[in-house]
């Protein structure tokens, strides 16, 4: 008795001819765009000390999210999962959206982000520049069960940045965020950094870093520096990778409520936890000292980068930590630059301003 032989094709040569237009777009967009400067921060000379910023807010969609918004579109179109016509939907509190947004609206499909109201009305006024619709929710960690509902709904695609970030992104290489710090201090005092610093949202970026690091056998360490009300730091210093916190943070754009999928534990070697206070000291001290605004999650790096510079020096340790500049400080005003929203959130950041400045001065410690 013979078997017949079952043959489903399910080519579709329109669809193809998308997709690698598609595909070449996204491409194209990161052809264009040169890369983000490093700049350097002054630290007295005397101390030996290097200390850099990486400016992910000068990316065609203002932040860091630009990086990872494309990985993320260029997984979902090679996967098939982004398909013409349908909904590219995500979770995001702004930034990563603001970027999506502009990636769905180059290729041309919808853009829908679904995030908590307390998000900046210029991050909102940014997704619908682009191109893209809002879809507020009051409890933010709601915003992974309505994301999967409305895909499901709208037969459109669910990006979920929050699983993905990790494995969208090719950590050896392919001109990553680390392989360009690594090329941009190649002619620097201290080529390979003590210390490189990150924030975690997804925790992508951590984790493209981490492993650079230890696929090129550097010796640079790893530190993620975690906002108040996120469970990051908790979950990685007890080891639980359930663990959650009951609000969401203040710090837009980084922590989170639950340990996402994302965030790659293993990889990081320490970890700091933030208050809220300093992380927005800290850019009104970046504001001084460079003239350049920065969002609230580039205070949260830039205070632990400062505390690991300062326990170099304590030691008589030279070298150089790396921290990044995630977003521009002029998406956020009226919040982390208004002294009357300070006020109502019951926040004083003037004894960590303070800390901040006579450090830099070399009239005081860092504790």
């Amino acid at each position: 008795m013979s078997v017949e032989t079952l043959d489903v094709d399910r080519s579709d040569t329109e669809y193809r001819a998308w997709l690698k237009e598609a595909v070449r777009k996204v491409q194209a967009d990161a052809n264009r765009s040169a890369d983000t400067h490093l700049l350097r921060f002054p630290l007295p000379e005397q101390w030996g000390i290097d200390l850099y910023l990486k400016d992910e807010s000068t990316h065609p969609t203002g932040s860091l999210k630009h990086r990872l918004a494309r990985s993320l579109f260029l997984y979902g179109l090679c996967n098939g999962w982004i398909r013409p016509g349908k909904p590219v939907i995500e979770a995001s509190s702004g930034s990563t959206a603001v970027s999506e947004a502009y990636f769905a609206k180059l290729i041309g499909v919808p853009f829908i982000a679904v995030m908590a109201k307390t998000t900046s009305q210029a991050k909102i006024d940014l997704i619908e520049f682009h191109g893209g619709s809002c879809h507020l929710v009051g409890n933010p960690g709601e915003v992974y069960e309505v994301s999967a509902r409305l895909a499901e709904e709208t037969g459109g695609h669910y990006m979920d940045q929050f699983t993905y970030a990790e494995r969208a992104t090719d950590w050896r290489g392919n001109n990553n965020i680390a392989e360009s710090i690594f090329a941009q201090l190649r002619l620097e005092p201290h080529p390979e950094p003590t210390w490189i610093v990150a924030t975690a949202g997804t925790g992508g970026t951590s984790a493209t870093i981490a492993r650079y690091v230890h696929y090129l056998q550097h010796d640079t360490r790893i530190c993620v520096a975690d906002p108040e009300n996120s469970c990051f730091f908790e979950g990685w210093v007890n080891h639980d990778p359930s663990a959650t916190c009951d609000s969401g943070s203040r710090i837009e754009g980084i922590g989170r409520p639950r340990m996402e999928p994302s965030f790659v534990a293993g990889a990081v070697d320490r970890m700091m936890k933030v208050p809220d206070a300093a992380s927005i000291a800290a850019i009104r001290v970046l504001e001084h000292q460079l003239g350049k605004k920065a969002g609230a999650s580039t205070g949260t790096g830039f205070w632990s980068a400062l505390r690991i510079v300062a326990e170099m020096r304590a030691s008589g340790q030279q070298g150089s930590v790396v921290t990044l500049i995630c977003d521009p400080g002029d998406r956020y005003l009226d919040k982390y630059y208004s002294d009357d929203w300070l006020a109502g959130q019951g926040i004083d950041i003037a004894p960590h301003q303070e800390e901040l400045e006579a450090f830099l001065n070399g009239t005081g410690l860092l504790g």
